[in-house]
C-alpha cells in the first residue's frame, strides 16, 4: 500500500491507483497552467517555481490542513518532481513562446480544467474517507480544486481565476457532491470516477467557450 494512504481504509486497491493516477495527472496540468500564468506576468525561475508550485500543490496543502493529516507535498517527493518536470519540459519545448491573451489559449483552458476537475474529485474522496459529511465534502473538493490557483493570482496581484470564469468553482462543488452521491450509492467505482473526470472537464470546456456563468444578483 502506497504510504500516502496508510490512514485511508479503501476495500479496492485499484481505487488507491487511480486516486495517484488522477491526482499526478492534476498536478502536471496544474503546473503546466501556472507555468504559463507566470510567464505571461514576466517572472524569473524562481517565480515560475513558486507559481506553478502553488497551483500545482496549494490545493491539496489546504485539503491536508483541512482533513488534518500530515501534509502530502511536504512528506513526499513525487509532487515536487512533478513540478520541476514539468518546468523544464516546458522550457525545452517553448510552450510559452506565444503567450499572449493567455486565458483564451486552448492549451491553458483545457489544462487547467483537467487540473481542477482532478483535485475536486481526490479532494472529495479523501473528505469522505475522513468521515465529513455533503458539506464538508464539497467544500473540501472545493478548495483541492480551486485552491492551487487562488493561491498563485494572489501571489501575481490577480483577481483570482475561479471569479471570472465561467462556472469555475460551481463545477468543483458540483463535481465533489456528484462523487458523494456514487459514493452514497455504491457507485464510486474507478469506471464511474473516470466517467466524473470526463463530465466535468467537458462541462467546464462547454462553460468557457459558450461563455455559461451563473446570473447575478439583480433587484
Amino acid at each position: 500500500m502506497h504510504t500516502k494512504y496508510k490512514m485511508l481504509n479503501f476495500n479496492e486497491v485499484g481505487k488507491m491507483d487511480i486516486i495517484l493516477f488522477i491526482e499526478y495527472i492534476g498536478i502536471a496540468s496544474a503546473t503546466l497552467s501556472g507555468f504559463l500564468f507566470a510567464v505571461k506576468k514576466g517572472c524569473d525561475w524562481l517565480g515560475l517555481f513558486i507559481a506553478s508550485f502553488l497551483t500545482a500543490l496549494g490545493g491539496g496543502i489546504i485539503r491536508d490542513l483541512l482533513v488534518g493529516r500530515e501534509i502530502y507535498s511536504f512528506t513526499h517527493y513525487m509532487p515536487v518532481i512533478i513540478v520541476i518536470a514539468v518546468l523544464f519540459i516546458s522550457r525545452f519545448f517553448k510552450v510559452y513562446k506565444k503567450h499572449e491573451q493567455l486565458e483564451k489559449k486552448f492549451i491553458f483552458i483545457f489544462a487547467d480544467a483537467i487540473d481542477f476537475v482532478c483535485f475536486s474529485i481526490v479532494g472529495a474522496m479523501i473528505a469522505i474517507e475522513f468521515g465529513f459529511n455533503i458539506f464538508g465534502v464539497a467544500f473540501v473538493a472545493f478548495f483541492n480544486g480551486v485552491g492551487g490557483g487562488i493561491l498563485r493570482d494572489i501571489l501575481l496581484n490577480e483577481v483570482p481565476w475561479f471569479m471570472r470564469t465561467g462556472l469555475y468553482g460551481t463545477i468543483s462543488f458540483g463535481v465533489g457532491i456528484i462523487y458523494y452521491i456514487l459514493y452514497l450509492i455504491g457507485l464510486n467505482t474507478i469506471f464511474y470516477i473516470i466517467a466524473l473526470l470526463s463530465l466535468g472537464i467537458s462541462i467546464r470546456m462547454l462553460a468557457y467557450y459558450r461563455k455559461w456563468q451563473l446570473p447575478p444578483l439583480k433587484d
